[in-house]
């Protein structure tokens, strides 16, 4: 069998309990080979959406041998699918919610299974609280060690898996109007309009008070003033140089933002 030997973790547990040390004592105890790296485990708790967008902004530095392991898990303990995919991306292990949006939207997809062979679980009667726990690295550490899809678990049809319904930007020829679909750690307002929607033209975004171009840097603007960029992820961002534009702002996930043409480059 081929070993795999990379295992990311992602989840909505973070570090006060024991949950995401346990996940990876079972790695440990299944696949000693296998290193697993932390994608983040501050995602705020059962917040799909946030999931989804980090998972998306990651999943594609690994190498396509790598087993992406997501539980955020709202549903846990419910009939929600527990799910493996295979993809030309790497492999994805996690509850059928939506959390993989963006493989299933971007990436081609080899394998889908239900993972419903319960030699492979820590415990053929798992806790109704914690699949991480008993389903999800279980079945990732098996991964690792060469189990095949087809021994974890049923083949599902591709449409049957679960997505969100990410929104896309509005755009007419003077203006595009997007939403902010993530704020991260440093109160940045991530949209979901994209670097490639703004290519050959100078743009400037409305906010409520003042209208601010769009520029390279966060130094583009003195301290303590708004500026927007494009971010490392590739999308419109909304700043504060050496400050917080969410808490300035008083922005949420879902907000409206519109950008204006200004002039031709």
């Amino acid at each position: 069998m081929n070993k795999l030997h990379v295992i990311t973790l992602l989840t909505d547990f973070g570090y006060q309990d024991v949950y995401v040390g346990t996940m990876k004592g079972i790695l440990a105890q299944i696949a000693p080979h296998a290193t697993p790296i932390d994608l983040t485990h501050q995602i705020s708790p059962q917040d799909l959406w946030a999931a989804q967008f980090n998972l998306g902004n990651a999943y594609h530095y690994f190498p396509t041998n790598t087993i992406h392991l997501v539980v955020v898990d709202p549903g846990v303990g419910t009939s929600r699918r527990a799910i493996a995919l295979h993809t030309n991306a790497g492999y994805f292990v996690a509850p059928d919610n939506g959390v993989l949006t963006p493989v299933l939207q971007q990436e081609t997809l080899y394998q889908a299974v239900t993972l419903d062979r319960s030699d492979y679980w820590l415990t053929p009667k798992p806790s109704t609280t914690f699949h991480g726990q008993d389903i999800f690295a279980p079945i990732a550490a098996h991964l690792a060690n060469g189990v095949t899809m087809t021994q974890l678990g049923s083949p599902i049809p591709v449409e049957s898996l679960v997505q969100l319904p990410l929104p896309r930007p509005q755009v007419t020829s003077e203006k595009i109007v997007g939403t902010v679909q993530y704020i991260d750690h440093f109160g940045n307002c991530i949209t979901n309009i994209a670097a490639e929607q703004l290519t050959g033209q100078a743009w400037a975004i409305q906010l409520d008070d003042q209208t601010v171009s769009i520029g390279q840097t966060y130094g583009d603007r003195a301290p303590g003033a708004m500026v927007a960029l494009i971010g490392s992820h590739g999308w419109l961002e909304i700043a504060l140089n050496r400050g917080n534009a969410q808490a300035q702002l008083q922005w949420r996930v879902g907000k409206l933002v519109t950008i204006v043409k200004t002039a031709t480059t």
